[in-house]
């Protein structure tokens, strides 16, 4: 009778264990000049353990990787100031082979010093690439089988903030679409802006909203942001303050609700953030500290959209630049830029808090890491 209820137990554990998925996660790197540049990983949603597919493909400071909403095609920058061409920088695109291998399409060039981040509509049609040095975006159709125009469109920001050498001129560091694709976000660095234009059909499609942009803290440095799931909300990380902005639309017009440090109260350190996102039910919200190189955590109200810090935890490497999400929703991986690693955490489901899993592996000043879900 013993000897059943283990063999019946044995049965239903087999039966009940979920079989571990093998996702596709691109990792984007600085380089010196053209070399391997973006490098293509195996990740287990079981165990968050990550195999090299050793498929790299060359390219120049490949900086920041987008995928297509169809998962067909992978866009990088080529964060470049190129005084041959006008100082300009680039995007390549790429075809999503099998098992992940990426096949060069096509590179045009931004018009626009060091670009460092692209963004493509719900649609597919339309990307967005953000110049930073040139302070100033780019946007580009994207054709049929997936490669690119020239650049169809080019605004050029103006003005200037208080903080000393970051903010002497406009640096444009993020772009993103809504999830209706009709308005275009545009974190501007350099003059604590977080810009916001209609997107039409006219020829030139970008035109300044009604509201064309909300202003942030003096010296506080927008960088990156992300939309709670309902597109109620925008939450900005700030570069230069370390703090997060929270936006929220009363009636017509953005207003901020809240501003938040990103930092525990006795940290008397440097530190910049760097990236944000918001977890796929809404839950939480975590935002990467490079100098005290941490991932902060917090508990995100559904009704008014305010955040609370329940944890800031050590990236285990240093300088933790981009950070993603997998598909599963299980774990949290970080790209230690200056340590040259990547290392993995678990994501409590509960309480939204980090747990390291000892898992890191060694690649070559890693900044951006994007899944093919």
């Amino acid at each position: 009778m013993k000897a059943f209820a283990v063999c019946l137990l044995s049965l239903l554990l087999t039966f009940f264990t979920v079989e571990a998925k093998k996702h596709i996660l691109y990792v984007g790197t600085y380089t010196k000049g053209m070399a391997e540049g973006i490098f293509v990983y195996s990740f287990n949603d079981q165990n968050g353990k990550l195999k090299n597919l050793k498929m790299p493909v060359f390219s120049n400071n490949p900086s920041f990787l987008t995928i297509s909403p169809d998962k067909k095609y992978l866009y990088a920058v080529g964060e470049i100031d190129d005084p041959d061409k006008d100082h300009s920088g680039g995007v390549s695109s790429y075809r999503i082979e099998k098992e992940g291998k990426l096949t060069l399409l096509n590179h045009v060039q931004t018009n626009g010093a060091n670009p460092c981040h692209v963004g493509i509509s719900p649609d597919g049609k339309k990307l967005v690439a953000s110049n930073y040095t040139g302070g100033n975006i780019s946007l580009f159709q994207i054709l049929p089988d997936g490669s690119l125009t020239a650049v169809m469109q080019k605004i050029q920001h103006e003005g200037s903030g208080p903080f000393p050498s970051r903010q002497t001129e406009p640096h444009a560091h993020s772009a993103k679409f809504d999830h209706s694709g009709k308005t275009l976000f545009v974190a501007d660095l350099g003059i604590d802006e977080l810009k916001i234009y209609n997107v039409t059909s006219a020829e030139t499609p970008l035109r300044p909203d009604s509201q064309p942009f909300v202003k942030m803290a003096p010296g506080s440095g927008p960088r990156h942001f992300d939309f709670s799931p309902d597109g109620r909300y925008i939450y900005v990380i700030n570069e230069l303050s370390s703090t997060i902005t929270i936006l929220m639309k009363y009636g017509g017009e953005w207003k901020i609700v809240q501003n938040i440090k990103t930092l525990p109260k006795d940290f008397t350190g440097e530190s910049w953030c760097a990236d944000i996102h918001v977890s796929a039910d809404g839950r939480f919200v975590y935002g990467s500290n490079r100098g005290h190189n941490s991932i902060s955590v917090f508990t995100r109200d559904q009704t008014n959209g305010k955040l609370e810090m329940i944890q800031t935890i050590s990236v285990e490497g240093n300088w933790p630049r981009n950070f993603t999400i997998d598909p599963t929703g299980q774990f949290l991986l970080v790209a230690n830029q200056r340590s040259n690693d990547i290392t993995v955490f678990r994501i409590d489901s509960n309480s939204g808090k980090l747990v390291y899993t000892g898992i890191k592996i060694a690649n070559e000043s890693p900044v951006c890491l994007q899944f093919l879900k």
